[in-house]
């Protein structure tokens, strides 16, 4: 199996551990032709760690952590007793661009929303900036035991950890554990999902011609199928085939929606092996909750409505990448393959 980041050690260990091996086993792990710029982030990473971290009796660190099924990797992440310390170094910055801001948060919300292990841990994204000004930083509580980012540069980094300190609880993560939990989005992000495409059918996203009546009729074919599968306790796989525009992908869409407001246990998913195609549905789901929130008199950000598309169509690749990570079964029973 592959792991889930490319370097991952107990405090302890990491700290005894020589640089150039840590270097080299990043390097190993990296699929990328590895540039110079990356090369010395990873020192520059390394080298502030082990100072910052040289005393550290407890704890683990991870270097370049995946986030399941996001294709993402957080620079590092270090777990002390119950605390996620979620951390992205912009080595040479003097500034804390709003940019690697909000990265710092995706990340957070990704492993809060999408990462097993991580749904009920206290997270604190931090921005390291390694040449910025000092600036004044809060333990503050954003929502569901994430913390708003701490802003911080490489002298400061220690003294903003400890502050997190004040937060700690009684139990403590294993980390071990934590790092091989699976993807598996949280209730209220099935619900928002849900929310997302309720009301939505075949008829209202195409024109109302025969090529509805066929899509809807294939919906109600499979799920049947599907339905079948259920109480008999077996799988099923079914092909739908058709010329380019017949309407392939707009009935998978609806079978994974359909499925959604059926059973939320079954974790219904929609993957695609066509990049663009994941993008471009996103962003048009975002965009269309967004108006339609605006339209009711809500409020709703951006961020917020693409993690709602974000659990439900997903890209392939990433699909298979995280199973490779694990043994587990990944918890949808219902995934559709567009262009499979």
């Amino acid at each position: 199996m592959l792991n889930r980041s490319y370097y991952s050690s107990s405090i302890k260990d990491f700290i005894e551990d020589d640089e150039s091996r840590i270097l080299g086993e990043l390097t190993l792990h990296h699929n990328y032709a590895l540039e110079d710029l990356q090369r010395n982030a990873w020192v520059s990473q390394i080298q502030i760690l082990k100072d910052l971290l040289s005393d550290a009796e407890d704890g683990y660190i991870f270097f370049e952590f995946g986030i399941p099924r996001m294709g993402k990797r957080v620079d590092n992440i270090i777990i002390i007793h119950d605390l996620i310390f979620v951390i992205e170094f912009k080595v040479g910055d003097e500034k804390y661009e709003k940019h690697a801001v909000d990265q710092v948060i995706d990340y957070s919300l990704d492993l809060k929303n999408f990462h097993e292990g991580s749904h009920n841990a206290k997270i604190f994204p931090i921005l390291v900036s390694t040449k910025a000004d000092d600036v004044s930083s809060e333990i503050i509580p954003f929502q569901d035991n994430l913390y708003k980012p701490l802003l911080t540069n490489k002298e400061n980094l220690l003294k903003n950890i400890q502050k997190c300190f004040s937060e700690k609880g009684k139990g403590d993560i294993a980390a071990l554990e934590w790092e091989k939990s699976i993807y598996k989005p949280t209730p209220t992000i099935i619900e928002a999902a849900q929310a997302l495409y309720k009301g939505h059918n075949v008829q209202e996203i195409s024109r109302s011609d025969s090529g509805a009546i066929n899509l809807s009729k294939t919906t109600h074919s499979i799920n049947e199928i599907i339905n079948n599968s259920k109480s008999k306790k077996k799988k099923s796989i079914c092909f739908v085939t058709g010329v380019p525009g017949s309407g392939k992908t707009l009935a998978g869409l609806n079978i994974a929606n359909e499925r959604m407001k059926i059973a939320e246990d079954e974790h219904a998913v929609f993957l695609s092996g066509n990049g663009p195609l994941v993008e471009v549905l996103r962003e048009a789901l975002t965009r269309d909750e967004v108006a339609e929130t605006k339209k009711r008199g809500g409020k709703l950000t951006k961020k917020e409505a693409a993690i709602k598309a974000n659990a439900f169509i997903q890209n392939i690749h990433h699909f298979r990448d995280d199973a490779l990570i694990t043994d587990k079964a990944p918890i949808e029973k219902v995934v559709v393959f567009d262009e499979a």
